[in-house]
């Protein structure tokens, strides 16, 4: 019984036990449960563990939206699961360290409103949680794996490997560091026991390598995929240990994730490939009955669908691609991310949650906690998903129009800083009341409604001279006398003076409302014309008029 508790480790309904022991042909223990139904009890008691599960990026840059899905996914599940949510940075390779990247990640998940149970700032039980700060406690492993022979020690240099590579490439593959290879180069497999205690007491630069099996297949049930298999002959002996003593991403992951006791593992499909080593890994390392039930999430592709969506497209198209600004101190390089392009941190997510999964409902809004209730990893797609800006942007769209108008006023700030305009924070938040139905990013807000805080610099003459004649100058004129005069300048009353001298000029209404609009905002657009007149005030209205009648006048 114990084997089989083992084996469907962390599935805690009936449910999901026989779906997991159907898969694996074990109807004979199905059916005893299912008969004596305390076997189930007892099964589920012992396999209860608690869900973890990781996000670990590395801190070499901007945070790429499909690295916030990946996030997003591990959170949600979590959250779904009543389990802990672990940020882990993944620091090993020292050489593509970039000052302010952790931080930055950091930053991005806060916008987000994800928040870890545990990480480099809140940590819990399982640290330190850089893995750099845990470099003593991978060698033992590799020695380990050393010692079992599951792994050997490599000392060819960087000319050594290239002239491996170059003597065993054949037309259509390049040669590699594996099974075939291996007999032919510097090794512990291949160099007697004191040519390699010389080489190490003398300080020999070298690495650890998995020694990949020969002729075996390697099978795994992916949650989103479902059974997936490996032929060792075509994977690589990884390095596990590299020569300055830090892990490769193979086994720390694979021993980080064991000492944390990670139940769920969600990365991207271009990990697939490495799957096979890190199998092998949980099994050589006598972890195997605890490996974390894997998920490698689809790729979030191009607009047309051919490829991985890059940076570079997001730059050659006119979209963000990170979740904030990123501007790389080595090169000075500047990204703009969905933050500052004017998103809302829930539209984000709500957006990045439904590209590459399906509730199995017909509504696409949903709040982080209905994302929380809904989302389940069986229904993540297992083809690619096509980024869609517009589709991005419909989601801001929605949020914006849901938002209520106080935060807007505070999440517009930044965009209109630069403006040197002192503007009340309650009438801010009265006019975005008024515009925001045409707003899809925040980033839209001075254009759309900038005309409410200073006088526009041009009207678009074009709009009105066409119709511009003495009756419509004099109307206008009349106008201006009445707007001045008027002492209830709120909305409703503004309206009743414009009706009475359209009437008293006996002319259209439709024909003076265009005019008026352009004389106030400068063009054909804006929300109702006397919601505009009561928030820019009675003179400025009067002014915009007079000035508008002599442009046109002398034009």
């Amino acid at each position: 019984m114990s084997a089989f508790v083992l084996s469907i480790h962390r599935k805690n309904t009936l449910f999901q036990v026989a779906k997991h022991l159907i898969c694996r042909r074990q109807i004979k223990i199905l059916v005893a449960i299912i008969r004596y139904p305390l076997l189930f009890t007892f099964a589920q008691l012992m396999s209860n563990s608690k869900v973890r599960v990781r996000f670990a990026p590395s801190p070499t840059g901007g945070l790429h939206l499909g690295g916030v899905r990946t996030v997003l996914y591990n959170y949600l599940f979590a959250r779904h699961h009543g389990g802990d949510f672990v940020l882990r940075i993944e620091d090993t390779d020292q050489s593509r360290f970039v000052a302010g990247a952790e931080e930055y990640i950091m930053q991005c998940l806060d916008w987000c409103g994800i928040q870890p149970d545990e990480s480099p700032l809140k940590p819990g039980a399982y640290g330190p949680y850089r893995q750099s700060e845990r470099k003593p406690m991978y060698a033992q492993y590799a020695h380990q794996l050393v010692e079992q022979g599951n792994a050997y020690i490599a000392f060819d240099t960087p000319e050594d490997l290239e002239s491996m590579r170059e003597k065993y490439k054949s037309e259509h593959h390049n040669a590699q560091y594996d099974s075939r290879t291996r007999a032919f180069m510097r090794n512990s497999l291949t160099l007697s026991k004191e040519a390699v205690d010389t080489l190490l007491a003398n300080n020999t630069p070298h690495v650890i390598r998995i020694k990949m099996p020969v002729n075996e297949t390697l099978v795994f049930t992916d949650m989103i995929r479902g059974e997936v298999s490996f032929e060792t002959n075509l994977v690589d002996d990884k390095v596990l240990l590299k020569a300055d003593g830090m892990p490769t991403y193979h086994l720390a992951v694979v021993v980080d994730d064991y000492l944390m006791k990670i139940s769920h593992a969600f990365r991207g499909e271009e990990w697939l490939p490495s799957a096979p080593v890190h199998l092998l890994l949980w099994k050589y390392l006598g972890w195997e009955a605890v490996m974390p039930q894997w998920a490698h999430l689809p790729l979030i592709l191009k607009p047309d669908g051919n490829g991985k969506l890059s940076k570079r497209d997001g730059e050659r198209l006119g979209f963000p691609v990170f979740a904030m600004d990123w501007t790389d101190p080595r090169t000075n390089e500047a990204t703009t991310g969905f933050r500052e392009r004017g998103f809302l941190p829930e539209a984000f997510t709500n957006m990045l949650a439904m590209l590459g999964w399906n509730s199995g409902l017909e509504q696409e809004i949903f709040t982080m906690e209905e994302l929380v209730q809904h989302f389940s990893i069986e229904r993540v797609h297992k083809g690619g998903a096509k980024f869609d800006y517009e589709k991005a942007k419909w989601f801001n769209h929605q949020y914006i129009q849901k938002t209520d108008n106080v935060r807007l006023a505070e999440l517009i700030q930044p965009f209109i800083a630069d403006k040197n305009v002192a503007i009340e924070p309650s009438k801010l938040a009265t006019v975005i009341g008024l515009v925001k139905e045409r707003l899809h990013l925040l980033s839209e807000f001075w254009d759309q409604a900038g005309f409410f805080f200073v006088r526009p610099e041009s009207i678009d003459n074009s709009a009105i001279q066409a119709k511009w004649t003495d009756t419509t100058k004099q109307f206008f004129v009349l106008l201006a006398e009445k707007f001045a005069a008027t002492a209830d300048w709120s909305h409703d009353n503004i309206e009743l003076v414009f009706n009475e001298a359209v009437a008293e000029a006996g002319i259209k209404k439709g024909e003076a409302m265009l005019p008026l609009r352009v004389m106030l905002v400068g063009g054909k657009f804006g929300p109702g014309v006397f919601a505009i007149a009561e928030q820019i005030g009675k003179e400025e209205t009067v002014r915009r008029i007079e000035n508008a009648i002599q442009l046109l006048t002398n034009s």
